[in-house]
Protein backbone atom coordinates (compact mmCIF):
# COMPACT_ATOMS: atom_id res chain seq x y z
CA UNK A 1 0.00 0.00 0.00
CA UNK A 2 1.06 3.61 -0.59
CA UNK A 3 2.10 5.68 2.40
CA UNK A 4 3.82 8.96 3.03
CA UNK A 5 6.52 8.56 5.62
CA UNK A 6 9.40 10.47 7.17
CA UNK A 7 12.35 8.18 6.53
CA UNK A 8 16.14 8.00 6.91
CA UNK A 9 16.33 11.22 8.94
CA UNK A 10 14.12 13.98 10.34
CA UNK A 11 13.26 17.01 8.20
CA UNK A 12 10.61 17.89 5.63
CA UNK A 13 13.01 16.88 2.84
CA UNK A 14 12.79 13.29 4.12
CA UNK A 15 8.99 13.12 3.84
CA UNK A 16 8.49 10.77 0.89
CA UNK A 17 6.07 8.41 -0.81
CA UNK A 18 6.79 4.78 -0.01
CA UNK A 19 5.27 1.30 -0.02
CA UNK A 20 4.42 -0.83 3.00
CA UNK A 21 2.66 -4.18 3.36
CA UNK A 22 -1.08 -3.88 3.94
CA UNK A 23 -1.87 -4.61 7.61
CA UNK A 24 -4.42 -7.19 8.74
CA UNK A 25 -6.65 -6.87 11.82
CA UNK A 26 -6.08 -9.07 14.85
CA UNK A 27 -8.39 -9.63 17.81
CA UNK A 28 -10.21 -6.42 18.75
CA UNK A 29 -8.85 -4.54 15.74
CA UNK A 30 -10.38 -2.96 12.64
CA UNK A 31 -8.92 -2.39 9.18
CA UNK A 32 -9.73 0.98 7.59
CA UNK A 33 -9.48 1.94 3.95
CA UNK A 34 -8.60 5.58 4.36
CA UNK A 35 -10.74 8.06 2.44
CA UNK A 36 -9.36 11.47 3.42
CA UNK A 37 -6.99 13.22 5.83
CA UNK A 38 -6.69 16.79 7.10
CA UNK A 39 -3.79 18.96 8.24
CA UNK A 40 -3.05 20.60 11.57
CA UNK A 41 -0.25 22.92 12.68
CA UNK A 42 1.45 19.99 14.44
CA UNK A 43 1.98 18.36 11.03
CA UNK A 44 4.58 21.06 10.31
CA UNK A 45 6.29 20.34 13.64
CA UNK A 46 6.45 16.53 13.53
CA UNK A 47 8.77 16.16 10.48
CA UNK A 48 11.32 18.36 12.26
CA UNK A 49 11.11 16.16 15.40
CA UNK A 50 9.64 19.17 17.15
CA UNK A 51 8.22 17.17 20.07
CA UNK A 52 11.56 15.57 20.92
CA UNK A 53 11.41 11.94 22.00
CA UNK A 54 7.59 12.12 22.04
CA UNK A 55 7.64 12.61 18.24
CA UNK A 56 8.35 8.92 17.68
CA UNK A 57 10.88 6.93 15.68
CA UNK A 58 11.57 6.58 11.97
CA UNK A 59 10.10 5.66 9.60
CA UNK A 60 6.96 7.51 10.70
CA UNK A 61 3.69 8.05 8.81
CA UNK A 62 2.48 11.62 9.55
CA UNK A 63 -0.90 13.32 10.07
CA UNK A 64 -3.23 12.66 12.96
CA UNK A 65 -6.61 13.33 11.34
CA UNK A 66 -8.56 11.34 8.83
CA UNK A 67 -11.60 9.25 8.01
CA UNK A 68 -11.87 5.75 6.64
CA UNK A 69 -14.26 2.92 5.85
CA UNK A 70 -14.13 -0.26 7.92
CA UNK A 71 -13.28 -3.02 5.43
CA UNK A 72 -12.44 -5.86 7.84
CA UNK A 73 -12.69 -6.60 11.56
CA UNK A 74 -10.84 -8.98 13.82
CA UNK A 75 -12.37 -11.42 16.33
CA UNK A 76 -14.36 -9.85 19.14
CA UNK A 77 -15.04 -6.48 17.52
CA UNK A 78 -18.44 -5.03 18.52
CA UNK A 79 -18.13 -1.22 18.39
CA UNK A 80 -18.18 -0.98 14.58
CA UNK A 81 -18.95 -3.16 11.57
CA UNK A 82 -17.73 -3.55 8.01
CA UNK A 83 -19.04 -0.65 5.94
CA UNK A 84 -19.06 1.90 8.80
CA UNK A 85 -17.34 5.21 8.16
CA UNK A 86 -15.16 6.15 11.13
CA UNK A 87 -12.53 8.60 12.33
CA UNK A 88 -9.51 7.39 14.26
CA UNK A 89 -9.18 9.19 17.60
CA UNK A 90 -6.17 11.47 18.04
CA UNK A 91 -5.21 9.88 21.37
CA UNK A 92 -5.66 6.17 20.78
CA UNK A 93 -5.62 5.28 24.47
CA UNK A 94 -7.58 8.15 26.03
CA UNK A 95 -11.14 6.89 26.23
CA UNK A 96 -12.37 8.99 29.18
CA UNK A 97 -11.30 10.49 32.47
CA UNK A 98 -8.48 12.78 33.46
CA UNK A 99 -5.34 13.11 31.32
CA UNK A 100 -2.18 11.29 32.31
CA UNK A 101 1.11 10.60 30.56
CA UNK A 102 0.22 7.22 28.98
CA UNK A 103 -3.12 8.56 27.70
CA UNK A 104 -1.53 11.68 26.21
CA UNK A 105 1.50 10.14 24.52
CA UNK A 106 -0.36 7.70 22.28
CA UNK A 107 -1.21 10.17 19.52
CA UNK A 108 -1.50 9.45 15.80
CA UNK A 109 0.96 11.04 13.41
CA UNK A 110 3.67 10.92 16.06
CA UNK A 111 4.63 8.81 17.89
CA UNK A 112 2.07 6.37 16.38
CA UNK A 113 1.88 6.05 12.58
CA UNK A 114 -0.75 8.45 11.24
CA UNK A 115 -3.36 8.68 8.52
CA UNK A 116 -1.30 9.20 5.34
CA UNK A 117 -1.66 5.57 4.34
CA UNK A 118 -4.09 3.73 2.10
CA UNK A 119 -5.00 1.40 4.99
CA UNK A 120 -4.80 1.64 8.78
CA UNK A 121 -5.19 -1.10 11.38
CA UNK A 122 -6.34 0.17 14.79
CA UNK A 123 -8.00 -0.99 17.97
CA UNK A 124 -11.79 -0.81 17.80
CA UNK A 125 -11.52 1.38 20.92
CA UNK A 126 -9.66 4.00 18.89
CA UNK A 127 -12.32 4.79 16.27
CA UNK A 128 -15.68 6.59 16.28
CA UNK A 129 -18.52 6.54 13.76
CA UNK A 130 -19.09 9.88 12.01
CA UNK A 131 -22.33 11.66 10.98
CA UNK A 132 -23.71 10.78 7.56
CA UNK A 133 -24.33 14.44 6.64
CA UNK A 134 -20.60 15.14 6.37
CA UNK A 135 -18.55 14.41 3.25
CA UNK A 136 -15.32 12.43 3.57
CA UNK A 137 -13.07 15.49 3.58
CA UNK A 138 -15.36 17.25 6.06
CA UNK A 139 -15.34 14.27 8.42
CA UNK A 140 -11.55 14.09 8.20
CA UNK A 141 -11.27 17.46 9.98
CA UNK A 142 -12.93 16.33 13.22
CA UNK A 143 -10.40 14.39 15.37
CA UNK A 144 -8.06 17.26 16.27
CA UNK A 145 -9.43 20.70 15.34
CA UNK A 146 -13.09 20.11 16.12
CA UNK A 147 -12.48 18.18 19.34
CA UNK A 148 -9.98 20.78 20.55
CA UNK A 149 -12.61 23.51 20.18
CA UNK A 150 -15.23 21.32 21.84
CA UNK A 151 -12.94 20.49 24.77
CA UNK A 152 -12.20 24.19 25.29
CA UNK A 153 -15.78 25.44 25.23
CA UNK A 154 -17.95 22.48 26.24
CA UNK A 155 -15.83 20.08 28.30
CA UNK A 156 -13.69 22.55 30.26
CA UNK A 157 -15.25 25.94 29.52
CA UNK A 158 -18.94 25.05 29.96
CA UNK A 159 -19.91 28.18 28.00
CA UNK A 160 -23.44 29.37 28.80
CA UNK A 161 -26.06 31.42 26.91
CA UNK A 162 -25.33 35.13 26.98
CA UNK A 163 -21.65 34.78 27.85
CA UNK A 164 -18.98 36.68 25.92
CA UNK A 165 -16.46 34.59 23.97
CA UNK A 166 -13.43 35.85 22.03
CA UNK A 167 -11.81 33.65 19.38
CA UNK A 168 -8.53 34.27 17.60
CA UNK A 169 -8.21 33.67 13.86
CA UNK A 170 -10.01 31.74 11.15
CA UNK A 171 -8.28 28.36 11.06
CA UNK A 172 -9.93 25.05 11.78
CA UNK A 173 -10.04 25.29 15.59
CA UNK A 174 -11.27 28.89 15.45
CA UNK A 175 -14.15 28.14 13.07
CA UNK A 176 -15.28 25.12 15.08
CA UNK A 177 -15.08 27.25 18.24
CA UNK A 178 -17.27 29.88 16.56
CA UNK A 179 -19.85 27.21 15.71
CA UNK A 180 -19.84 25.65 19.19
CA UNK A 181 -20.02 29.01 20.96
CA UNK A 182 -23.06 29.93 18.84
CA UNK A 183 -24.73 26.60 19.67
CA UNK A 184 -24.21 27.44 23.35
CA UNK A 185 -25.91 30.82 22.88
CA UNK A 186 -22.82 32.93 23.54
CA UNK A 187 -22.01 36.30 21.98
CA UNK A 188 -18.89 35.78 19.87
CA UNK A 189 -16.13 38.22 18.93
CA UNK A 190 -13.45 37.06 16.47
CA UNK A 191 -10.15 38.74 15.65
CA UNK A 192 -8.67 38.15 12.21
CA UNK A 193 -5.91 39.42 9.95
CA UNK A 194 -7.94 40.55 6.92
CA UNK A 195 -11.17 42.31 6.07
CA UNK A 196 -12.00 39.58 3.55
CA UNK A 197 -11.81 36.90 6.25
CA UNK A 198 -13.80 39.14 8.60
CA UNK A 199 -16.69 39.30 6.12
CA UNK A 200 -16.72 35.50 5.95
CA UNK A 201 -16.64 35.27 9.75
CA UNK A 202 -19.65 37.57 9.98
CA UNK A 203 -21.50 35.35 7.50
CA UNK A 204 -20.78 32.38 9.80
CA UNK A 205 -22.35 34.17 12.75
CA UNK A 206 -19.63 36.24 14.44
CA UNK A 207 -21.38 38.99 16.41
CA UNK A 208 -18.36 41.31 16.35
CA UNK A 209 -14.96 41.31 14.65
CA UNK A 210 -11.65 43.16 14.91
CA UNK A 211 -8.86 43.30 12.33
CA UNK A 212 -5.73 42.82 14.42
CA UNK A 213 -3.45 44.00 11.60
CA UNK A 214 -5.09 47.40 11.38
CA UNK A 215 -5.69 47.44 15.17
CA UNK A 216 -2.55 45.83 16.68
CA UNK A 217 -3.57 46.78 20.24
CA UNK A 218 -6.92 45.03 19.93
CA UNK A 219 -7.51 44.29 23.61
CA UNK A 220 -8.95 47.74 24.40
CA UNK A 221 -11.61 47.82 21.63
CA UNK A 222 -12.35 44.15 22.32
CA UNK A 223 -12.99 44.84 25.99
CA UNK A 224 -15.20 47.78 25.01
CA UNK A 225 -17.43 45.32 23.15
CA UNK A 226 -18.26 43.78 26.54
CA UNK A 227 -19.15 47.16 28.07
CA UNK A 228 -15.85 47.02 29.94
CA UNK A 229 -16.69 43.82 31.82
CA UNK A 230 -14.29 41.59 29.90
CA UNK A 231 -14.75 38.25 28.16
CA UNK A 232 -15.97 35.18 29.99
CA UNK A 233 -13.90 32.91 27.75
CA UNK A 234 -11.06 33.46 25.29
CA UNK A 235 -9.89 30.80 22.83
CA UNK A 236 -6.16 31.62 22.83
CA UNK A 237 -4.42 30.42 19.69
CA UNK A 238 -1.61 32.93 19.19
CA UNK A 239 0.49 32.41 22.29
CA UNK A 240 3.46 34.70 22.84
CA UNK A 241 2.15 37.84 21.12
CA UNK A 242 -1.55 37.48 21.88
CA UNK A 243 -1.61 36.21 25.47
CA UNK A 244 -0.69 39.59 27.03
CA UNK A 245 -3.62 41.23 25.24
CA UNK A 246 -5.96 38.37 26.09
CA UNK A 247 -5.13 38.90 29.78
CA UNK A 248 -6.07 42.56 29.42
CA UNK A 249 -9.55 41.78 28.16
CA UNK A 250 -10.54 38.63 30.09
CA UNK A 251 -12.95 39.26 32.96
CA UNK A 252 -12.04 38.49 36.56
CA UNK A 253 -12.72 34.79 37.03
CA UNK A 254 -12.78 34.18 33.28
CA UNK A 255 -11.23 31.25 31.40
CA UNK A 256 -8.39 31.41 28.89
CA UNK A 257 -8.21 28.20 26.85
CA UNK A 258 -4.56 27.96 25.82
CA UNK A 259 -4.56 25.98 22.60
CA UNK A 260 -1.94 27.31 20.19
CA UNK A 261 1.39 29.11 20.06
CA UNK A 262 1.21 30.33 16.46
CA UNK A 263 2.98 33.61 17.28
CA UNK A 264 5.63 32.05 19.53
CA UNK A 265 5.94 29.84 22.58
CA UNK A 266 7.80 32.07 25.05
CA UNK A 267 5.94 33.60 28.00
CA UNK A 268 6.54 37.32 28.52
CA UNK A 269 3.50 38.76 30.23
CA UNK A 270 2.63 40.21 33.66
CA UNK A 271 1.64 37.10 35.59
CA UNK A 272 0.04 39.23 38.27
CA UNK A 273 -2.98 39.69 35.98
CA UNK A 274 -3.69 35.97 36.26
CA UNK A 275 -3.47 36.02 40.05
CA UNK A 276 -5.21 39.28 40.90
CA UNK A 277 -8.10 38.61 38.53
CA UNK A 278 -8.28 34.91 39.45
CA UNK A 279 -8.11 33.98 35.77
CA UNK A 280 -8.25 30.30 34.86
CA UNK A 281 -5.52 29.45 32.33
CA UNK A 282 -6.56 26.07 30.93
CA UNK A 283 -4.26 24.15 28.59
CA UNK A 284 -6.14 22.20 25.91
CA UNK A 285 -4.68 19.28 23.95
CA UNK A 286 -7.47 17.79 21.85
CA UNK A 287 -9.54 15.53 24.18
CA UNK A 288 -10.80 12.02 24.91
CA UNK A 289 -13.09 9.65 23.01
CA UNK A 290 -16.10 10.32 25.24
CA UNK A 291 -15.80 14.02 24.41
CA UNK A 292 -15.44 13.19 20.71
CA UNK A 293 -18.68 11.22 20.71
CA UNK A 294 -20.52 13.95 22.65
CA UNK A 295 -19.31 16.46 20.06
CA UNK A 296 -20.47 14.24 17.20
CA UNK A 297 -23.98 14.17 18.68
CA UNK A 298 -23.99 17.97 18.79
CA UNK A 299 -22.71 18.23 15.23
CA UNK A 300 -25.42 15.91 13.96
CA UNK A 301 -28.20 17.59 15.90
CA UNK A 302 -27.28 21.08 14.70
CA UNK A 303 -25.94 20.10 11.26
CA UNK A 304 -22.87 22.26 11.90
CA UNK A 305 -21.19 23.21 8.61
CA UNK A 306 -17.51 22.27 8.27
CA UNK A 307 -15.41 24.82 6.39
CA UNK A 308 -12.86 23.23 4.06
CA UNK A 309 -10.54 25.73 2.39
CA UNK A 310 -8.79 23.49 -0.13
CA UNK A 311 -8.46 19.81 -1.01
CA UNK A 312 -5.22 18.28 -2.33
CA UNK A 313 -4.72 14.83 -3.83
CA UNK A 314 -2.73 12.17 -1.95
CA UNK A 315 0.63 12.66 -3.79
CA UNK A 316 0.52 16.44 -3.13
CA UNK A 317 1.00 16.24 0.65
CA UNK A 318 4.11 18.42 0.66
CA UNK A 319 2.34 21.09 -1.39
CA UNK A 320 -0.54 20.99 1.08
CA UNK A 321 1.87 21.43 4.00
CA UNK A 322 3.49 24.40 2.26
CA UNK A 323 0.05 25.98 1.86
CA UNK A 324 -0.65 25.37 5.55
CA UNK A 325 2.63 27.08 6.45
CA UNK A 326 1.63 30.15 4.40
CA UNK A 327 -1.31 30.83 6.74
CA UNK A 328 -3.53 31.85 3.82
CA UNK A 329 -6.27 29.32 4.52
CA UNK A 330 -9.75 29.97 5.87
CA UNK A 331 -10.81 26.73 7.51
CA UNK A 332 -9.28 23.31 6.98
CA UNK A 333 -6.84 21.91 4.41
CA UNK A 334 -7.61 18.32 3.40
CA UNK A 335 -6.09 15.43 1.46
CA UNK A 336 -8.24 13.17 -0.71
CA UNK A 337 -6.96 9.57 -0.70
Amino acid sequence: MRVFQIQDDWGMANLKLADRPQPQPGAGQVLLRMLASSLNFRDLVVPERGYGSFTGTLPLIPLSDGVGEVVAVGPGVTRVAVGDRVCPTFFQGWIAGEPDLPRMTGSLGGPIDGTMAEFMCLSEQGVVKVPAYLSDVEAATLPCAALTAWSALATHGTVKPGEQVLIQGSGGVALFALAFARIAGARVTVISSSDEKIERLKALGADATINYRTTPEWSKPARALTDGRGFDHIVELGGEKTLPQSLRCIRPGGTLSMIGVLSGSSLATPLGLIITRQVRLQGITVGHRDGFEAMLRALEQHRVPVIVDRVFEFPALKEALAYLKSGAQFGKICIRH
